[in-house]
């Protein structure tokens, strides 16, 4: 594939953009890359991303957390070193064995967020789709809140009241 910006050289960085539902796809070379002040030399192998959030507790403390390899997880037998390691788990039970050690790396991962809240399956009914919503723009609003973003914060009790 060429580079969409000098249609000589072949493009081998790619990206993506989605934004309100539509998705946009550049194709540039590398050095036209550069010229649009994309980075490309932002790959970071896995393994090493991983070490770097489990090294690091949140606000740059180090993780209260006893030194690694030191449980295993009965159903398995993995350690956290083989986590830091191979970059996976090694069974469900992890999730729990390791629940102390894990959590800040999932709330930094997830910008805070410690449980799934997927999306809802088409043929829901509407009035669980209603309250699912409910809840979501709840969440929103304790958040708003706890940042201090008070315009935000009122724009969402105002939806809040429109679903009452």
């Amino acid at each position: 594939m060429q580079c969409e910006v000098c249609q000589s050289k072949e493009a081998t960085i790619h990206l993506t953009e989605i934004a309100d539902g539509v998705r946009t796809e550049m194709h540039l070379c590398e050095q036209c890359a550069q010229e649009q002040g994309v980075g490309t030399k932002s790959y970071i192998p896995l393994n090493e991303l991983l070490s770097s959030l489990l090294s690091v507790g949140p606000k740059g403390e180090e993780p209260a957390q006893p030194s690694v390899g030191e449980q295993v997880c009965p159903h398995c037998g993995y350690t956290l070193d083989k986590f830091q390691e191979k970059a996976v788990l090694g069974c469900p039970n992890d999730y729990e064995v390791f629940e102390k050690q894990l959590a800040p790396l999932i709330k930094k991962a997830h910008d805070g967020a410690t449980c799934h809240c997927g999306k809802v399956p088409a043929n829901t009914p509407t009035d669980s789709k209603k309250q699912l919503e409910i809840t979501q723009l709840r969440r929103q609003l304790d958040e708003a809140v706890r940042k201090e973003d008070y315009e935000l914060a009122a724009k969402l009790r105002d939806k809040l009241v429109e679903f009452k």
